[in-house]
């Protein structure tokens, strides 16, 4: 489907592709790595045709439909609701709704002549998925987080981050042949991208994901491909092998590396020796092009290597067992909406507990309150014994003033008493050297830049550590350097964040913030995982319609049971299974309905597969892998009509 050919691209001086050739099949999910800033979303640009190649061609096979976000969505109009603006996502379906709309009126008012020209666009627009596309928009915009009431607000109305939410639902509801998703999650919160995960397991068509976010690489990727030093590596498994692969392959181009430099090193100090000298001038000319040649074909390794450091978190001071607790705690913004409502919980020292919720329900917001940054409206907040908070915000990196050195930057947030050379020895504790220290903060990496802030976070000898979204800025390295150093600290951590992955490696219990208020959990995420399935199970579970029974009066329902003699509780069940006939009868043709067509959507499905697998001469590949993705919709259709259908008449008949 896409053939990248000898692709180079530069900015300015700076070289970010170089000679990049690796290709992407249809039907592949490949999963697109590196570290911040080497190339990735340059790939994205290529393919969009955003960006142009100073070398090589990018070859796109087939014309696929291509889905992507935009970094800044807009509304067509200041009235443009967030349902209507989600709808628009699939390019020419407003027109050809319209079209239809304005034939019908033709219709109506007896212009037959047109009869053939509507079912030319009726076909069309069935093509496209239009007659379902309102329903996919609504599960994906509720998938989300969005609720029903705010389907009919103005998209203008919302904040960035959820306009890039509804981006990605018009994205994944437009179901294109070719889906490119750049950091899917970083506007999601944990739910949101659990709903993310499942939604895009099912999708069948070419998927390419920028992302640091393992549990998505791992779940919904097969392929590899790794941006780094300017180059585009393949690497034909999933995110385990290729993280294993990576290793071997680094030890491979680090002895070539060694050899490299060794030869070049001979050849350097023959040139330098005799270049001066006549009867040898020639051979050093000679060699001067050899070391040119391995200056041009240097082997550069990955940045990831040349980047690498340490994070060692210090030592706790002493605290009381009681860490935090509040109690009946509420608090509003405006005096009248309540973010937080009626909040109990405690965290007791060594606990390692992860916030989870729906963004807008007040994660952030009792962070704050912790850390003394906002007051509760109502209620306790009480903070235990000698603990001290160090709170990592979301906007940490923003936080740290860009034309300041590491060794200013971490120098202004020192506590009084504290020496040189204690400083100097934490600096070297979070892997910054003499050649790190004079660095501008702005030229750092994500991983550097989060390493600073906790530099200056452990400078105030915390013992409770509050982090909001520590891994957003950090790649899969920063990622699992962090989660390292989270795992051996011996303080107490309350955090936040949207890598399920991270959740699940740090957390050793989690606190759930809903709608209907908060629950703790005492295992990790996978035991919260458990606990919430089976509560979703037992809130779908409705209870069966009474049928041995009289029906109960509210002064004495056991009495009132008494009276009826065994006759009159035969006629009432007659009674009752009579009215629920009409509702039996169509369900049990709903569920006969979904079998017949299931097994003849098989059938058609077999044939075409057949038909893929051994091809005639006459055979259109594209033709027959668009019937096989409207076989295989039509089966998940029919599939949960019937599960629908079986699951209510079940319960109705029992």
């Amino acid at each position: 489907m896409l053939d990248f050919q000898n692709i180079s691209v530069h900015y300015g001086h700076q070289d970010v592709l170089t000679n990049v050739s690796f290709r992407v099949n249809k039907g592949e999910r490949v999963g697109v790595v590196g570290p911040n800033g080497s190339g990735k979303s340059t790939l994205f640009k290529i393919i969009l045709g955003e960006l142009s190649t100073d070398h090589g061609e990018l070859i796109i096979e087939e014309k696929p439909t291509i889905g992507s976000t935009r970094q800044h969505p807009e509304p067509d109009t200041p009235e443009e609701s967030l349902l209507e603006y989600a709808m628009r996502g699939v390019p020419g379906f407003c027109e050809l709704e319209a079209k239809m709309k304005a034939l019908e009126v033709r219709l109506d008012a007896g212009e037959t002549a047109v009869l053939k020209e509507y079912g030319e666009v009726q076909t069309e627009f069935e093509h496209l998925g239009g007659y379902d596309l309102e329903t996919r928009v609504k599960v994906a915009l509720g998938g989300l987080g969005f609720s029903v009431e705010e389907f009919s607000k103005p998209f203008a109305s919302f904040s960035g981050g959820w306009r890039m939410r509804a981006e990605l639902s018009r994205v994944l509801a437009s179901e294109p042949d070719l889906l490119l998703l750049d950091e899917p999650s970083n506007y999601l919160d944990l739910p949101a991208v659990e709903w993310l995960q499942r939604y895009l397991k099912l999708y069948r068509g070419t998927l390419m994901l920028i992302s640091h976010d393992r549990y998505l690489l791992k779940s919904l990727t097969n392929i590899i491909v790794e941006v780094d030093a300017c180059t585009c590596t393949r690497y034909e498994g999933d995110l385990d092998w290729y993280l294993r692969e990576r290793e071997v392959r680094y030890q491979h181009l680090l002895a070539a590396k060694e050899n490299q430099d060794h030869h070049r090193e001979q050849l350097q100090r023959f040139v330098d020796r005799f270049r001066a000298q006549a009867t040898k001038a020639a051979q050093a000319q000679s060699r001067q092009k050899l070391i040119d040649k391995i200056d041009e074909e240097r082997i550069v390794l990955p940045k990831r290597y040349t980047r690498s450091g340490r994070l060692r978190l210090a030592e706790p001071p002493p605290s009381g067992i009681e860490m935090f607790r509040c109690e009946n705690l509420f608090f509003s913004y405006d005096g009248v909406k309540n973010v937080l409502h009626d909040v109990t919980f405690n965290i007791a020292r060594g606990d390692k507990v992860a916030l989870i919720g729906y963004n807008g329900l007040g994660k952030t917001t009792l962070m704050r309150i912790i850390a003394g940054t906002r007051q509760p409206t109502a209620g306790k907040a009480v903070l235990g014994h000698n603990v001290v908070c160090g709170y990592l915000s979301q906007e940490f990196a923003e936080t740290i003033p860009p034309d300041l050195t590491v060794y200013r930057n971490a120098k202004n947030a020192i506590p009084p008493g504290m020496n040189e050379k204690n400083f100097r020895n934490q600096l070297g504790a979070f892997g910054f050297d003499e050649n790190d220290v004079e660095k501008p903060a702005g030229v750092l990496s994500g991983g550097e830049k989060i390493r600073l802030a906790f530099l200056r976070l452990f400078l105030q000898c915390p013992n409770f550590l509050l982090l909001d979204e520590p891994t957003t800025h950090l790649d899969l390295d920063g990622r699992r350097l962090l989660q390292e150093a989270l795992q051996k600290y011996k303080g107490t951590i309350l955090l936040v964040s949207h890598d399920i992955e991270f959740v699940r490696a740090v957390a050793t219990s989690i606190i759930e913030i809903t709608r209907e208020g908060v629950r703790t959990f005492p295992g990790g995420y996978d035991y919260y995982s458990e606990k919430k399935a089976q509560r979703d199970e037992a809130a779908k579970t409705v209870s069966p319609p009474v049928t041995n029974r009289a029906p109960q009066s509210v002064g004495n329902p056991t009495d009132e049971a008494q009276k009826l003699t065994p006759k009159e509780l035969r006629q009432q069940r007659a009674a009752e299974r009579a009215k629920i006939a009409p509702r039996v009868k169509e369900l049990k043709k709903r569920v006969e309905t979904a079998e017949r067509k299931l097994e003849e959507l098989q059938a058609a499905l077999d044939t075409a597969s057949e038909e893929l697998f051994n091809p005639k001469p006459t055979t259109n590949f594209a033709e027959v892998n668009r019937q096989v993705r409207t076989i295989q919709f039509e089966i998940d259709r029919y599939t949960a009509d019937w599960e629908e259908a079986a699951e209510e008449l079940e319960r109705i008949t029992s």
